[in-house]
């Protein structure tokens, strides 16, 4: 299995690309999926799924839960951003890839550990504000940043990295779901996003994919 390939250069490994909708992706409330172009196969080495065409972050202004402004373009300094789009009252696949991400970063050594950030953007702003976020986040890692803003600001930054978000089906109890896309999404130094997880990708996994592409960054 060959895993030399820098992350810059991961979009360009075709190996028999596929497209994958919901089966790739996963949806939190059963939402339509974007369609994703992928790698097929195991050969690239990675556990996750290798763009062909790796995304391109937006420059969106978002607000952290400290109130300071926020884009994951001029703000993410670190090799590597490990970005979740999903809501603190999920009920269920949010909670589930927020303690897989927390249990991957466990799983580093403080020398990589400290080469990644992991940031939660909400696809409910009117209901987590940045106390709420704050909050939900502590729960799993204090390190973890929060995202929160004008929905169609994070529905514009979503589409652009292959995530779809909608207000879902209102809820007996008077609440509301929110469809959205479930996928991992890694960011590198140059602001593009070559590989995605699944939601179901474990810890162990998420970790040694990680590890992979820090090495990479090291190596290019």
């Amino acid at each position: 299995m060959v895993r030399s390939a820098a992350p810059a250069r991961l979009g360009a490994v075709l190996l028999g690309p596929v497209l994958l909708g919901a089966v790739l992706l996963g949806s939190c409330g059963g939402g339509p999926e974007p369609v994703a172009t992928v790698t097929g196969g195991d050969d690239d080495g990675m556990h996750g799924a290798v763009l062909t065409e790796p995304y391109v972050v937006p420059d969106v202004a978002l607000t952290d839960t400290s109130g300071a402004a926020y884009s994951l373009t001029r703000d993410t300094r670190k090799p590597l951003t490990l970005v979740f789009f999903g809501y603190t009252h999920c009920p269920d696949i949010c909670q589930m890839v927020m303690a897989n991400l927390a249990s991957a970063m466990t799983r580093l050594d403080e020398s990589q550990r400290a080469q990644v950030d992991v940031v939660l953007v909400t696809t409910d702003p009117a209901r987590d504000d940045a106390a709420v976020l704050r909050d939900y986040l502590d729960r799993y890692d204090p390190s973890f940043i929060g995202l929160t803003g004008d929905l169609a600001a994070i529905t514009r930054l979503g589409d652009a990295l292959g995530v779809y978000i909608a207000r879902g089906a209102k809820l007996p109890s008077g609440g509301y779901e929110v469809d959205h896309g479930t996928p991992v999404v890694a960011i590198d130094g140059e602001d593009r996003s070559p590989i995605v997880w699944t939601q179901g990708t474990s810890a162990a996994d998420l970790a040694e994919d990680v590890s992979v592409l820090l090495a990479d960054q090291e190596d290019s």
